[in-house]
C-alpha cells in the first residue's frame, strides 16, 4: 500500500507543477513621461516631494486632506491635479 500512495503522490506532483505555469501578459505600458514635455502641460513627475512642487509650481488653488494609509494627499492647480503619498508625487494628471 505504500508503494502505491507513493506513485499517487507523484503522479500528483508532477500534474500540479504542469499546472502551475502561467502565461505572462502585458497590458499596458506605464510610462510616465508622456503627456509631461514642453508640447503639453508641464506638471510634477513620480518621485518629487511636496517642497519640490511648491517651488517649481508654486501654491496649489486647493489642498485637500490625506485619506487613507498610507495617506494619499491630493493638491489641485489650475491645469492638473498632484496626487502625494507621504510626501512624495506618486502621480500627476491634466483636469479635463
Amino acid at each position: 500500500m505504500p508503494k502505491i500512495s507513493m506513485i499517487v503522490t507523484g503522479i500528483m506532483l508532477v500534474l500540479s507543477m504542469t499546472a502551475a505555469q502561467a502565461e505572462v501578459i502585458s497590458i499596458a505600458d506605464p510610462r510616465y513621461d508622456v503627456p509631461n514635455s514642453t508640447a503639453g502641460v508641464l506638471r510634477p513627475t513620480q518621485g518629487m516631494n511636496m517642497s519640490v512642487v511648491e517651488q517649481k509650481f508654486g501654491q496649489p488653488t486647493q489642498k485637500f486632506p490625506a485619506v487613507g494609509e498610507p495617506p494619499i494627499t491630493r493638491w489641485q492647480y489650475g491645469e492638473f491635479d498632484v496626487f502625494f503619498e507621504y510626501d512624495k508625487v506618486i502621480h500627476s494628471v491634466i483636469n479635463r
